[in-house]
């Protein structure tokens, strides 16, 4: 039996490794789904298959009570947000990922991830309204 190389080796673990990571994150998603706050996941989960504008699914985080949300879920949410926006700016002809510079709108990712961490919660709120967003970007 032929030996691997240190580099085949190397892309054998890194294989294996994103393997049990997808595998353990759809576990959580699942978890989450069956969880407590299966309702609001479901929502959310309905919301990215069919994302459309940034802006609405901003708006449709800004609208639910994520302070009752447990933090796993929460970053598990989170996760699905990331890929749902990657997706989008793929889509859209935009790099995946384009984290705005010092000064520049924030873009939905960061608004979202910051409204995770506002508490007391303002749910059912524009995300301007509650001072997030309001120079953000109209792309993904």
């Amino acid at each position: 039996m032929k030996r691997r190389t240190t580099k085949e080796q190397e892309h054998a673990d890194r294989s294996r490794l994103a393997h049990a990571w997808r595998k353990w994150h759809a576990e959580q998603l699942k978890a989450a789904l069956e969880g407590v706050h299966g309702a609001v996941l479901e929502r959310l989960m309905a919301q990215l298959k069919d994302l459309h504008s940034a802006r609405e699914l901003v708006d449709f985080i800004a609208a639910q009570d994520w302070s009752v949300v447990d933090t796993d879920t929460r970053f598990t949410a989170l996760h699905e947000i990331n890929i749902a926006i990657t997706k989008l700016r793929e889509r859209n002809g935009q790099e995946p990922i384009s984290d705005p510079l010092p000064g520049a709108p924030e873009n939905a990712f960061r608004i979202i991830k910051n409204l995770f961490k506002s508490f007391p919660p303002r749910a059912g709120e524009r995300a301007e309204a509650i001072g997030i967003g309001k120079n953000m970007e109209k792309s993904a």
